[in-house]
């Protein structure tokens, strides 16, 4: 049987300081799609040690444009405080887009989300599935990291299902309901309801 995880390598290793802490980023690739990816790492552990990770899929508009109509950007910063907090932990930032779809089909579908649409209604008119993101770097990330025990954040059950089904002992999830603002309230809810995203309720009101 072949290794579903054989085609992601690890590239190289470089310190990035950033405003939340000292961080070690870590460079990947999916050999079969040229998809580059990266995994930042913060402190020290043993292999036997849980460790806090957060699986983050890239949002330029929230990660860097500082966007409101999601709360991706938030969470991003609210995980690297908690990492840094903790003492040590990993963010692996995968490189996967508007759940999957690509950055201008993202926009096409805000532009139906300005429309009435919400995101989930918006990705299937365009003919996409509700969402696209595959995970299985993450193992390859973990295992190059030495990372076998994890605390999870995240309110994404897609999430910790992936992590499990791929041997990673998933010890305990974290919620990371965090940057709720006026314009993603609804957007949040959409997840919750059909995307079957775990969220405080009382932060949606």
């Amino acid at each position: 049987m072949s290794n579903p995880y054989q085609s992601f390598e690890f590239v190289s290793k470089a310190k990035l300081p950033t405003r939340f802490g000292a961080f070690v980023i870590h460079g990947f690739v999916d050999t079969k799609t040229k998809q580059e990816h990266i995994a930042l790492s913060y402190g020290n552990w043993q292999s036997s040690d849980i460790v806090p990770i957060r699986i983050h899929s890239e949002c330029l508009t929230g990660d860097a444009l500082f966007s409101t109509k999601c709360d991706c950007g938030f969470q991003l910063e609210k995980a690297m405080q908690n990492i840094v907090e903790h003492g040590h932990g990993v963010l692996l930032y995968l490189r996967q887009e508007g759940r999957g779809i690509g950055l201008l089909n993202k926009i096409k579908a805000y532009s139906l989300q300005d429309e009435g649409y919400d995101t989930v209604e918006a990705n299937e008119h365009l003919g996409f599935d509700a969402d696209l993101r595959d995970y299985s770097i993450c193992k390859t990330m973990l295992d190059t990291l030495d990372v076998s025990q994890v605390e999870l954040m995240t309110n994404n059950p897609k999430k910790l299902k992936a992590l499990v089904d791929m041997g990673i002992n998933v010890v305990s999830r974290k919620p990371i309901d965090h940057g709720v603002t006026d314009a993603n309230k609804n957007y949040l809810k959409t997840k919750t309801e059909k995307l079957g995203h775990k969220f405080n309720a009382d932060k949606l009101k």
